[in-house]
């Protein structure tokens, strides 16, 4: 019985959210697939019960004063919970999104390869390029000799650099020894003087050994004092030389042609988050955010009297009676060009001119304003740099945003993006930088690292560090992340893409005997990718830890040891144990909707004929990111749907080429397309949709109900009941963002929260509304006997019956039903919904508007965190867009999508480098037939199914 017991999770009487009074056991040790319906409650198990529960358990087992820092955690709504192991959550929000944050530092790769490069790197100078060898004392006297004679110089030891601290005992040494001045931070002071310094704060030390005038004669006191410095500071010397440049010495690393010193070389030198390595001008960013004129000036071939200068604080240049346009005047006199020339036909000069500035030149402006009028001497200093200075000089967040909305992110002028200082860029392993390594994709800096000839005192000291950097790189290749680069930003990641490495790491970290909680994994993996995906959560299973995977995938399901369905339904219809068993027997459980899709009892059918296309756009020439200069053809009034394994190029193609043009031309959106020769086909189309899965909202405040604007409607009912005209109530009253209908103690939020100390912020409904948000008077209106409190308490489902005599908000809570959305609350708060719910609900949001039959919709990886009913719903309604004439383009990996498509195309073949041409196009059934796409070779599985 112990031994029974020690294998199960057992939880008994779940409660969170929806779930109903669940009780289920859960192997340990195994691989167990949490799945159902969206919205079914297997999040709520997975992630609010049994990871919620383990976590805070492992944190009550801290002392006290660590718990201060960690803040309590709240404790499900469960009754017990037997044989949990500690938590580990590997979830799709905890990406990090700081720039500063990549693929290397998460995975730790980067930190041994700065271990690498310190230890075994060899140092060139930055300027010439020569290997750096050490310097001799001798060598540095010549070299000060050389000096012009009279130059007057002063020694110095540098025995403390960027370290914190108050450094009383080292100035102390110092005075004993007899020393009398020191440098502290660039100031001098006398070491008979009291000197305090903050010990918080890093400082740098420089003792003076020696202060000499350069003449025939001193070398035998200046190579003493060499000596001395030397031994001081551990072979390192400055020498302050009065009226010049500092130089730096070191008998460690010095180019004895230019005479370029480079720092010590230690793992910091490489780290672009330490001042010591970052690129000063950058400051390790990598980039700088920069006027752009391409946005500034957006359509060249309009003159500047049309309107060609769209930038903020210089639209009104068109207005003759404006100071703007007075300068422009002036200028065309100073320099012989007129307003009314397109401005793509201006000499390079005068476009240097308007956007650079007349280089200190005045020009004389006459200007007639209110105050009368004169004539004033101005220099100009060209569109970009006034608006830089417009943008520093402004305390507005909103006009910063505004500004911001025309600047573009470029690479660092100094370091070339490379985010390091020269010295660190200058030093190298097998011929190749740290910044090259990692701009490598992980294949090939593992054929790289494989290949690598090291002189055998490197091969000793860099033996064990390599090893680590091999294991590392080969669990980033098993979970299917071959064409990544260690330089690219966390931030550029999928979801999916962000969980493999957490995944990869977990691996390298080699725990036993832990809860792994995944969701959805295989989000944006190509089928092919799915087996190494597995097989990686196998083998973390088999090192003796559990695993419980919140997916969809069918592939998962049938590998995994155990899959729990909850169900039935959704919302209120869910939070049910349905079946629980393997894939096989969950078949045949007749409850079990999951089941009913494995075993093919429903089917979601492939369509009978393909639509034809009634015309096409083309790409010409795209060679963004890894694209080779390729042409594709895009069909209008179809669903198509853009394939290929991850990293093949698809988004590069769709999201940063097709749609940031369609946006610029076709919505008049401020982005700059990524690289193309141009689009053809663009005057058959009115506008262009992007449905991602961002969120609908940040703040509590906005909820399905008022994003897809049926709120407005519910108000307008209730403003028109007779109980509100006779109190004179408008809809304003019946809002709970402004003053009048609200409650204005929680000011409508209808919580409030209290700041503890030590403790988290405590949210309690508010007293005087009880969580309703609005005032007794408003609650007391009342339509069909409801209030607007219990209308926002509806699920889409009641509403949709609620509100089935009114045509305007029926239509809108039908599309939200059929995207499969029938569980959410309308006053459900955004910040509440997963991505793929917010998705749905803006995909529900154009559905219900009018369609014009010229709208291309663009949708990435809509089926994220879709059971297969869910998926079926979804490919009914982007048949219904396409066959109202719009266009739909979809990236996606979901083979049911795909078969439904009326069209394909498969970029490929592999990721990475090897990714960026087009493999095969056509409708399903011809992409089946071509041997060389990975896709066509599932989609014909997918298709002799039927």
């Amino acid at each position: 019985m112990a031994e029974e017991k020690k294998e199960l999770i057992k939880i008994r009487g779940a409660n969170e959210h929806n779930l109903k009074n669940l009780d289920v056991d859960i192997p340990r040790n195994k691989l167990v697939v949490l799945t159902g319906l969206s919205g079914s409650g297997k999040s709520s198990l997975a992630f609010d019960t049994i990871y919620a529960e383990g976590q805070r358990r492992y944190m009550e087992s801290l002392s006290s004063y660590a718990r201060q820092f960690l803040g309590q955690m709240e404790k499900p709504n469960v009754e017990s919970i037997e044989g949990l192991s500690p938590a580990i959550s590997i979830d799709q929000k905890s990406t990090n999104r700081n720039p500063r944050s990549t693929v290397g530092t998460v995975t730790e790769i980067y930190d041994y390869f700065r271990l690498l490069y310190a230890r075994i790197g060899i140092p060139h100078c930055p300027k010439c390029g020569r290997e750096i060898k050490k310097q001799t004392a001798d060598e540095m006297t010549d070299q000060i000799m050389a000096l012009p004679e009279g130059t007057k110089i002063q020694l110095m030891a540098p025995v403390v650099r960027g370290r914190k601290g108050t450094h009383v005992k080292l100035l102390d040494r110092a005075k004993k020894s007899g020393y009398v001045r020191v440098r502290i931070d660039g100031n001098m002071y006398e070491l008979s003087e009291e000197i305090s310094l903050d010990k918080n704060i890093k400082h740098n030390i420089e003792i003076v050994v020696d202060r000499l005038v350069v003449r025939p004669g001193i070398e035998k006191r200046l190579a003493d004092s060499i000596e001395s410095v030397l031994s001081l500071a551990e072979g390192l010397l400055v020498v302050d030389v009065i009226g010049g440049e500092p130089l730096n010495f070191s008998q460690n690393f010095a180019c004895p042609d230019c005479g370029i010193s480079i720092d010590e070389i230690e793992p910091r030198s490489f780290s672009f988050n330490n001042p010591f390595g970052a690129c000063p001008v950058c400051f390790g960013l990598g980039y700088k955010m920069e006027f752009d004129e391409d946005l500034m000036i957006p359509d060249k071939s309009l003159s500047i009297n049309e309107g060609a200068i769209v930038v903020t604080g210089w639209q009104s240049c068109t207005d003759k009676s404006s100071f703007t346009h007075a300068i422009l005047e002036a200028l065309c006199k100073e320099y012989h060009f007129d307003l009314d020339t397109p401005f793509e036909q201006y000499p390079k000069e005068i476009q240097d001119v308007l956007l650079r500035g007349t280089n200190g030149k005045e020009v004389k402006v006459y200007y007639k304003g209110q105050r009368g009028e004169g004539i004033y001497d101005v220099v100009f200093d060209g569109l970009i740099r006034n608006v830089e200075r417009r943008y520093r000089e402004t305390g507005s967040e909103t006009m910063k945003a505004e500004y911001e909305s025309f600047m573009q992110i470029t690479p660092c002028r100094e370091c070339g993006g490379q985010r390091l200082k020269k010295g660190a860029l200058a030093v190298t392993v097998g011929d190749k930088n740290i910044s090259d390594v990692t701009a490598m994709s992980i294949e090939r800096l593992q054929r790289f690292i494989s290949s690598l000839e090291l002189s055998k005192t490197q091969q000793m000291i860099g033996g064990q560090i390599l090893k680590e950097i091999k294991a590392r790189l080969q669990f980033l290749l098993d979970v299917g992340l071959e064409y990544l680069t260690l330089a690219r930003a966390t931030g550029t990641l999928s979801g999916g893409e962000a969980q493999r490495i957490r995944l990869a790491t977990q691996i390298g970290s080699g725990l036993v005997g832990v809860a792994y909680i995944l969701d959805e994994p295989s989000i944006g993996l190509h089928q092919r990718d799915n087996d190494k995906l597995l097989a990686t959560l196998k083998h973390l299973r088999d090192l003796g830890n559990t695993l419980i995977v919140v997916e969809h995938d069918e592939d998962t399901m049938f590998a995994a040891d155990q899959v729990i369905d909850i169900g039935p339904g959704a919302g209120e219809h869910g939070g049910e144990l349905v079946a629980q068993g393997t894939a096989q027997e969950i078949m045949k459980v007749e409850r079990s909707i999951t089941g009913a899709y494995l075993s093919g009892k429903i089917k979601i059918p492939v369509p009978e004929t393909r639509a034809v296309p009634t015309g096409w756009i083309k790409v010409v020439g795209a060679a963004e990111n890894n694209l080779k200069n390729i042409d594709v053809k895009f069909p209008l009034g179809v669903m198509t749907c853009v394939t290929g394994v991850s990293g093949s190029g698809k988004s590069s193609l769709v999201n940063e080429i097709l749609y940031k043009s369609m946006a610029k031309k076709l919505n008049r959106a401020r982005v700059i397309p990524g690289k193309h020769k141009r689009i053809e086909g663009l005057e058959m189309l009115d506008k262009v949709i992007d449905i991602d899965q961002s969120p609908i909202g940040r703040t509590p405040r906005s909820n399905p109900a008022t994003y897809t604007g049926v709120f407005d409607l519910i108000r307008d009912l209730f403003a028109a009941t007779a109980d509100a005209k006779a109190k004179g109530y408008k809809k304003g009253r019946f809002s709970f963002n402004v003053k009048g209908g609200r409650c204005e103690a929680c000011s409508g939020d209808g919580i409030i929260k209290i700041e503890m100390h030590f403790l988290p912020d405590v949210y309690v409904p508010c007293e005087v509304c009880g969580g309703k948000r609005y005032n007794r008077e408003t609650l007391e209106v009342k339509y069909k006997g409801k209030n607007i409190y219990d209308v926002l308490n509806m699920t889409v489902e009641e509403a949709l019956h609620f509100f089935e005599n009114v045509p305007s908000i029926r239509r809108k809570m039908e599309t939200l039903y059929d995207v499969g959305l029938s569980y959410i609350r309308l006053g459900q708060p955004s910040t509440t919904l997963s991505g793929g719910e917010a998705q749905r609900i803006k995909l529900a949001t154009e559905l219900s508007r009018r369609s014009t039959g010229k709208t291309v919709y663009i949708l990435d990886e809509p089926t994220t965190g879709l059971h297969f009913a869910d998926v079926h719903k979804l490919t009914e309604i982007l048949r219904r867009l396409a066959a109202d004439g719009n266009t739909v383009i979809v990236i996606e990996h979901n083979l049911d999508v795909i078969k439904t498509a009326d069209y394909i195309i498969d970029i490929g073949p592999e990721g990475g480098d090897k990714g960026g041409t087009v493999v095969a196009c056509g409708t399903p059934e011809e992409v089946a037939e071509n041997p060389n796409s990975y896709t066509g070779k599932y989609i014909k599985m997918m298709l002799d199914r039927k």
